[in-house]
């Protein structure tokens, strides 16, 4: 028991000292890039943690480029490929999720 209190605290100052860009996902990391000015370093996180449950790693990958070309966004809203179709409902019900949590 005093092994697993010990690493946990290890683990936790080790994540304090890692740079928060290391620890970013994607959409943290384009979040910060961004040119918005409401893009504070909280807001950015709460949105990947939002992203992190409701998109999957290669959506979230894909949705990270949205943020330095937005009209990649359009294209993808505007296909009728399935699998694009599918996407953009995933991002909507994301954005929404991510507007009710993180304000």
């Amino acid at each position: 028991m005093k092994f697993l209190l010990t690493a946990a605290l290890c683990a936790g100052t080790l994540g304090l000292m890692a740079p928060p860009e290391a620890e970013a996902g994607a959409i943290e990391r384009a979040c910060r890039q961004s040119d918005r000015s409401a893009a504070s370093p909280s807001l950015c996180n709460c949105i990947q943690k939002v992203a992190n449950r409701s998109l999957t790693r290669s959506e979230r990958k894909t949705v990270s480029k949205w943020f330095a070309d937005p009209h990649q966004a359009q294209v993808v809203r505007q296909s009728s490929n399935h699998s694009d179709e599918r996407l953009w409902e995933r991002y909507k019900a994301f954005g929404d999720h991510a507007t009710r949590s993180c304000g």
